[in-house]
């Protein structure tokens, strides 16, 4: 997959009703960003940004239809090899608490929790989910 905004947008706002979808003005403007790459398969595709040690994972998204395939295992394992060929010691994310799957593949990877933003996500029911901070050595 190229790095195609709308594209990109597409399956972002399939994957994503919380946080609200990227829209394809904000995705092209964050892939010109200082340390930015894109890992993109034709279903899914990763942000992450790397700069002075540092790696972090922006989005990662999944088409609905294409999920349970091994696509986000191989888009966060690209990240970490990414994040390692730029230098990064240190790899980090956030990702909402009732977000059992991404905290599985997360864990999985090497990511632990090393904190929380409290009511951090508001869902469209209006409820309020935790953020968790997560970090790993790439």
């Amino acid at each position: 997959m190229t790095a195609d905004p709308e594209r990109l947008a597409a399956i972002h706002r399939a994957a994503f009703s919380h946080p609200r979808p990227w829209s394809a003005s904000e995705i092209a403007a964050l892939l010109t960003t200082p340390g930015a790459f894109l890992i993109a398969e034709d279903r899914g595709f990763l942000i992450g940004r790397a700069i002075a040690g540092e790696a972090e994972l922006l989005t990662v998204a999944v088409d609905p239809a294409a999920r349970r395939q091994g696509i986000g295992a191989r888009l966060l394992a690209g990240f970490l090899d990414a994040a390692r060929a730029a230098g990064a010691e240190t790899a980090f994310l956030e990702v909402a608490a009732d977000n059992a799957a991404a905290l599985a593949l997360y864990t999985g990877h090497g990511f632990a929790e090393t904190g929380r933003r409290r009511g951090y996500y508001i869902t469209p029911g209006g409820n309020r989910v935790d953020a968790v901070l997560m970090a790993a050595r790439p």
